[in-house]
């Protein structure tokens, strides 16, 4: 395909989108097999395409004076693309599979218009209902720290040191462009272009091997923030797919006792074969069945419990640009309750001494300083570890850290344009 006829795909796209109410993912899966003379990188570029629309999606619109798909993805091409409007109509030609030749109107928008005045929900590119938060969090900086959460994200891998070490790692994964990351000690990153196709991580070697995993950076620090250490009793609570237990299993090298569980027995499914993949033995998958609490025999008695709250994923928009123009209030609300249920009930299975590490991909204060501050209301014998404490464990980088992550009264918020990571809440509660 033509870049030409690939924009007009995105188009055709961003139209059934936005008429249909399909999620993205969905209608890039219909629409590749519908079309099956589509290559991989056709496929890849129209991808592209699509998510940077979605990106910037309010601005986009705003830019062109219209909420037309097509406009929405000219506007883009400018914003997300740095494309001049010359450019950007030379692909817009009217030729065989390529879109309409630009209007006046379309052109003089390209050249004249830009964000200037835009109210900051359009110029920042996030749902109008939720700037509100976004002021208390960010202040002013609420529309530079939204457009860095618009971004595209990299992709980062997390070294698996029971089998391999980050030295070992690099070289091996230089085909792919890889390099360390700036503030996890067990992290790789690439970087990824507009059109980029997916490496392929799944395929290497290396990754069958158990000694890489795929997972945000943001994600990689969470859990090293929780200080898992080895001979400890610790619960993964929301263990989901299992990203985090793999990361708490490597810290704990292989010593005292992880428990993993998730309310929904769903999201564990694949957590057996990556364990067996990872080489970890030490893990308990415990699996809800029917009424029955899977932890009913643990009463007080873990060191750890770590909790990967369910939440909006706000700060994980770079990767999932389509969730937040389909987030609602109530979304918010219905996360809320669900992150104090597990807080209470984590609450219980601590032990004196022990701890809770409450995690959220969200930089909503509601599901953050907040949601701790009330845990800390019904349970006072709970306190917030001091944030500067909990950072000592990422060793010479902790001093930068400190000053790059957002640090509240109850814990850090690492975000995009702060951490170059997905947007992260951390805050260590020790019972007294």
């Amino acid at each position: 395909m033509t870049p030409a006829a690939r924009l007009s795909a995105a188009i055709e796209l961003i139209d059934t989108i936005d008429t249909q109410r399909v999620p993205a993912a969905k209608a890039l899966k219909e629409w590749g097999t519908a079309h099956r003379y589509a290559g991989s990188g056709d496929r890849a570029a129209i991808s592209g395409l699509i998510w940077d629309v979605l990106r910037r999606r309010a601005s986009s619109a705003w830019l062109m004076d219209s909420e037309t798909s097509r406009a929405r993805v000219l506007g883009m091409l400018k914003l997300e693309r740095g494309m001049n409007a010359d450019a950007i109509a030379a692909l817009c030609d009217g030729g065989r599979f390529a879109p309409e030749p630009l209007s006046d109107g379309e052109r003089s928008a390209l050249t004249s218009r830009s964000l200037d005045g835009a109210p900051p929900h359009i110029a920042g590119d996030y749902p109008e209902w939720l700037d509100p938060h976004l002021i208390e969090v960010f202040g002013d900086d609420r529309v530079a720290e939204a457009t860095a959460m618009a971004s595209r994200a990299p992709l980062d891998l997390r070294i698996n040191t029971l089998k391999a070490n980050r030295e070992k790692m690099l070289p091996r994964l230089s085909h792919l462009g890889a390099q360390v990351t700036p503030w996890s000690p067990i992290g790789l990153r690439i970087e990824l272009g507009a059109d980029a196709r997916n490496p392929g991580i799944h395929a290497e070697e290396d990754f069958i091997k158990g000694a890489i995993e795929v997972q945000d950076e943001g994600s990689q620090l969470a859990a090293l923030l929780s200080a898992a250490k080895p001979g400890e009793q610790v619960i993964d609570l929301c263990a989901g797919a299992g990203g985090k237990t793999l990361a708490l299993a490597a810290m704990m090298q292989g010593k005292g006792r992880l428990i993993a569980t998730d309310s929904d027995k769903r999201q564990l499914a694949p957590i057996h074969e990556r364990l067996s993949r990872a080489g970890i033995h030490n893990a308990d998958v415990r699996t809800p069945k029917g009424d029955a609490d899977p932890l009913a025999d643990i009463h007080a008695s873990a060191d750890l419990v770590v909790i990967d709250a369910p939440c909006t994923g706000t700060g994980t928009w770079r990767r999932n640009p389509d969730a937040k123009w389909r987030m609602r209030p109530g979304a918010l609300e219905v996360r809320l309750k669900d992150q104090a249920e597990v807080l209470d009930r984590a609450a219980a299975l601590v032990k004196p001494g022990g701890r809770i590490a409450y995690i959220t991909c969200s930089v909503l204060p509601p599901e953050n300083g907040e949601q701790v501050r009330s845990f800390i209301g019904r349970h006072p014998e709970f306190s917030v570890v001091p944030p500067e404490q909990t950072a000592s464990v990422l060793w010479d980088k902790a001093e930068d850290f400190a000053k790059a992550a957002l640090q509240t009264p109850e814990g850090w918020l690492m975000t995009p344009r702060r951490t170059g990571t997905d947007g992260f809440f951390v805050s260590v509660l020790k019972r007294g």
